[in-house]
């Protein structure tokens, strides 16, 4: 069960452990969409339509744009900047599960709320997403700059980007996108909290105590709620990632038009000029399947490690109990 559980005291799981399961959620999750992210960077940074009847771009359809990475860059390209992006999963998992577990814990035991109730998951899920944001920025830039540079390669490994951005551009730099991110971060991972409990009282209202997940419910009622959170928050998402790659303008050249930001104003207003309305969804198709896939499979992952843990400790406390009623 996602969220502090009072009729589950007995297995109850500490902080680490709570951390080590949505490090462990992140991880798998990440690797099996991959893919779809590094379609959607591309199609997010690109300047010109993504219609295939008027294809002034290089992208313009998930299936074209898969066929052409493919050919041109190889099967590796769909997990450029795999290492960042898995540190940054791996990271942000943990900060944000652990924060959420604490969070309603607090919320239960100081205020007169429950803390299985949509609306507390909504306040604590965006909270625990924007505190780990905060820590994972910098990872979640390094994976934006993998994942669009083409070939030739700018960076040549984790190292050699972490020094040539300082060098060149300062440690602030690992902050570009920040303000966008936290402004999208909190609804949209509050609505997925949100959602998720919704969606999991109405298919199931009298769930287990303590097992209620690691099935495909969890994997459904994830889905529906990363496709409803992403759809509501996507054009943040497209701000943050034109402002990550503020600087790094030469690796984008041959993918066609480039452009710079001064701030998330001004890359909201030349985006509306230049791009319209539907310059705000670009990348909204693919970044759909990813969300469904990675919000469910998170959600998935996470109560099956959850719950794996939990019957552990009862199996180790079981066998403590009948080891004392034998020494007696």
């Amino acid at each position: 069960m996602v969220g502090y559980d009072p009729g589950n005291r007995e297995a109850a799981l500490s902080s680490h452990e709570v951390a080590l399961a949505g490090s462990a959620a992140g991880m798998v999750t990440r690797a099996l969409v991959s893919p779809f992210d590094v379609i959607k960077i591309r199609f997010q940074l690109q300047i010109e339509g993504l219609s295939s009847e008027r294809r002034e771009g290089r992208y313009w359809g998930l299936f074209q744009a898969s066929r052409r990475i493919h050919t041109e860059e190889g099967l590796s390209a769909f997990w450029k900047g795999h290492l960042p992006a898995q540190l940054l999963s791996v990271c942000f998992g943990a900060v944000q599960f652990a924060s959420f577990e604490c969070m309603t814990e607090v919320v239960h035991k100081m205020t007169p709320y429950d803390s299985q109730t949509a609306g507390v998951h909504f306040v604590c899920g965006g909270l625990a997403a924007c505190s780990a944001t905060v820590v994972c920025q910098p990872l979640d830039t390094l994976r934006t700059r993998f994942a669009a540079q083409g070939e030739p390669k700018v960076y040549r490994n984790l190292r050699h980007a972490v020094s040539t951005m300082c060098r060149a551009e300062g440690v602030l730099t690992f902050y570009r996108g920040l303000s966008p991110t936290l402004v999208a971060v909190f609804p949209y991972a509050g609505l997925q909290f949100f959602f998720y409990k919704v969606f999991k009282n109405f298919l199931d209202p009298q769930p287990k105590t303590g097992n209620s997940g690691g099935n495909l419910r969890s994997l459904i009622c994830g889905s529906g709620a990363g496709m409803i959170s992403k759809t509501m928050t996507y054009p943040f998402d497209l701000f943050k990632k034109r402002l990550q790659v503020g600087g790094f303008e030469e690796a984008r050249v041959h993918f066609g038009q480039v452009r710079s930001y001064r701030s998330m104003a001004d890359c909201m207003v030349q985006i509306a000029k230049e791009e319209g309305v539907r310059g705000f969804f670009k990348g909204l198709s693919p970044s759909l399947v990813k969300a469904a896939l990675s919000t469910g499979l998170t959600f998935f992952w996470y109560e099956f490690f959850l719950n794996t843990m939990r019957d552990l400790k009862q199996r180790q406390r079981a066998n403590g109990l009948t080891k004392d009623a034998k020494e007696r």
